[in-house]
């Protein structure tokens, strides 16, 4: 698979030229680097042909070697995005090490007793790496950041599954080489918030999925004749897990499958749910939440959510209050008190949460209602009363039980039963004649005094 590496910056240098080996010679299947080094100490692994793909069994395998004892924590930095091209073009392989994007990184496996490089793993699903760690350590994953994780108590005594999620460029904001930076520069900050701690790890950096993927030109396999095509079943898209602000534990849990927003003078909508934000400025206690969401496009999104008790229905109802946009100094205000509210111990659903359509989210006064929009597809949020760890609690729907078309069809239906009625009431009390003519005796005289 790979070859344990030794020798200080020759580590990299290795690892680069096997990258260079694998793209020159390697079948041109999707795969992913696959980066690994520990504080403590790692089995070694067996040697392997220069253009080898590592299996997903071989990887399972060398897991179970890995974490099949004891207890460990390992920080999985899991990027968006990961090809050996990245290393090539963006890691100063050609001894400008000042320009290298991934610096840190460098620095960590040049550090460590022990470090692997696994140039080329195959890739069939974006979730094969924590499904394997979850399996080996019997843990869930717990998703944090450099400012969640300073204040974040590891216990030693059991496994740890901490996963850091990297963002990719998508060249609307920053160009590759910044956004490498970026995660590098975070990846030095956990690794240095754990050596501060004193608490040994295992990292591993890889990637969700390739970034570049070469197609293949030569088809010496195909069949010539007629075939019949089928089209390829498109691959799942990966589940985001939740963001979780943890204060002595979790307290505030936050998902959805789209943040989008509008800004003024930008029709296009920004789903914001792709990024991993930061959580600096997000404060939870018993009666107030604050979730602070800052994005490295400059976006910040707050949701301030309160904890009342109301005497009427005797128990403790939270409210999401307030969701504020920001960007460059301005600011947007939403009201959320009227459609989004649940009781203490449970967490909100809502499959749309939009500021314009059956607008749950209510536009602040003096505001311009076109120029600013939110829109959260499948949006779940609980600010209190998270016993279940990293999990949610039931979920309080706001779709009602009574919609307005099921209201209108009962309403139609009752006003037809009401005409029915009337009109069975009505025949009811038609009376028949009691008397009738003889055309053989005389004709009946009925007195105007009857």
């Amino acid at each position: 698979m790979a070859e344990p590496r030794c020798s200080g910056r020759s580590r990299l240098a290795a690892f680069i030229a096997v990258f260079v080996a694998l793209f020159t010679s390697g079948r041109a299947t999707p795969q992913v680097p696959l980066l690994f080094w520990s504080s403590d100490g790692l089995p070694p692994l067996a040697s392997t042909t220069a253009g080898h793909i590592t299996t997903n069994d071989q990887l399972s395998a060398y897991f179970t070697s890995a974490f099949g004892s004891a207890s460990h924590t390992v920080l999985l930095f899991l990027q968006d995005k990961l090809s050996k091209d990245d290393f090539t073009v963006f890691g100063g392989v050609f001894g400008n090490k000042q320009e290298s994007a991934f610096k840190n990184l460098e620095a960590a496996l040049h550090s460590s007793s022990s470090s692997l490089a696994v140039p080329a793993m195959e890739w069939t699903d974006s979730s094969v790496i924590l499904t394997l760690l979850q399996e080996k350590l019997g843990v869930s994953p717990l998703l944090v950041d450099a400012d969640t994780l300073s204040q974040l108590s590891i216990n030693t005594s059991v496994s740890n599954l901490l996963l850091i999620n990297l963002p990719y460029c998508t060249g609307l904001h920053k160009s590759c080489k910044e956004v490498l930076q970026n995660n590098d520069e975070i990846m030095g900050k956990v690794l240095n918030i754990m050596k501060a701690k004193d608490v040994p790890y295992t990292a591993i950096y890889t990637g969700l999925q390739p970034s570049r993927v070469i197609s293949e030109t030569s088809v010496p396999n195909q069949s010539v004749g007629r075939s019949l095509l089928q089209a390829p079943t498109p691959t799942p898209a990966p589940v985001t897990p939740p963001i979780i602000y943890n204060q002595s534990g979790p307290c505030i849990m936050l998902w959805a499958k789209n943040l989008n927003v509008s800004l003024p003078g930008n029709s296009s909508w920004i789903d914001l749910a792709a990024d991993r934000p930061s959580l600096a400025g997000s404060m939870c206690n018993e009666t107030d939440s604050l979730l602070v969401l800052t994005y490295t496009s400059g976006l910040v999104l707050r949701f301030a959510m309160s904890n009342r008790r109301y005497p009427v229905s005797a128990r403790h109802w939270f409210t999401l209050d307030t969701v504020e946009l920001q960007v460059d100094g301005r600011t947007a205000s939403f009201s959320g008190t009227r459609g989004i509210y649940a009781p203490a111990e449970y967490s909100f659903h809502c499959q749309s949460v939009s500021s314009f359509q059956d607008a749950l989210l209510v536009p602040g006064s003096g505001q311009n209602v076109s120029q600013w929009r939110l829109n959260f597809v499948d949006f779940q949020i609980q600010g209190f009363g998270l016993t279940n760890g990293t999990n949610f609690s039931y979920a309080s729907d706001c779709a009602g039980f009574f919609t307005a078309g099921i209201w209108m069809g009962l309403l139609t239906s009752l006003l037809m039963l009401l005409i029915f009625v009337y009109g069975l009431h009505m025949i009811m009390q038609l009376n028949t004649m009691d008397r009738f003519d003889d055309p053989k005796g005389p004709s009946i005289s009925v007195p105007q005094s009857e």
